[in-house]
């Protein structure tokens, strides 16, 4: 049964009922080319919650803090109500699954080339620091390639701890990132 707080905050469509997850891919993988990869790990990922998810566009990114000779990003961002008893914890859990059935590899290499990457940008309004979960995501309010496919699905939203909306972080940051351009609507 779902809390009274949890069912107010979907009727208003409030921005710390939702999780909101980063995705990319510069590598095909069992699901075709990068855009293909990207919009099947959106499909699955959709299947993880009873309640509609906002996507973005597909956008496509240079390579950032990656190894010389990297391909471009493919790369959404999406926005979904997680049940009631989903946490941080066990969404990350669910995450890195889903990396691995798409094919990815623990890499040598610090941001080597990957089939599927996804990031837990924020979950609700929850701040969380521990060896191997930050939330929200350390880097995201930095990242052109995070911060546009998100102004697109969810402009005002806030990320905890950063005074800025994503709208105003994807335009303060967008000269400082390498180029990002939108490849699908």
């Amino acid at each position: 049964m779902r809390s009274q707080s949890s069912t107010t905050a979907e009727r208003s469509g409030s921005y710390n009922s939702c999780a909101y997850l980063a995705l990319g891919s510069n590598l095909a993988s069992n699901h075709g080319s990068p855009a293909a990869t990207v919009l099947a790990a959106m499909d699955e990922i959709t299947s993880w919650s009873d309640h509609p998810i906002r996507r973005s566009s597909l956008w496509s990114s240079s390579p950032v803090d990656c190894p010389p000779g990297s391909p471009p990003f493919v790369n959404a961002a999406l926005a979904m109500i997680p049940e009631v008893s989903e946490t941080p914890r066990s969404l990350l859990t669910r995450m890195l699954k889903l990396e691995r059935v798409f094919g990815r590899r623990q890499a040598l290499e610090v941001n080597a080339p990957r089939c599927l990457d996804l990031d837990l940008i924020c979950f609700g309004d929850q701040q969380l620091a521990e060896d191997d979960l930050i939330v929200p995501h350390p880097r995201a309010h930095r990242r052109s390639f995070v911060l546009t496919p998100l102004a697109e699905i969810a402009p005002d939203l806030r990320i905890p701890g950063q005074l800025l909306c994503v709208a105003e972080l994807a335009r303060m940051v967008g000269g400082s990132d390498p180029g990002i351009e939108k490849i699908e609507p």
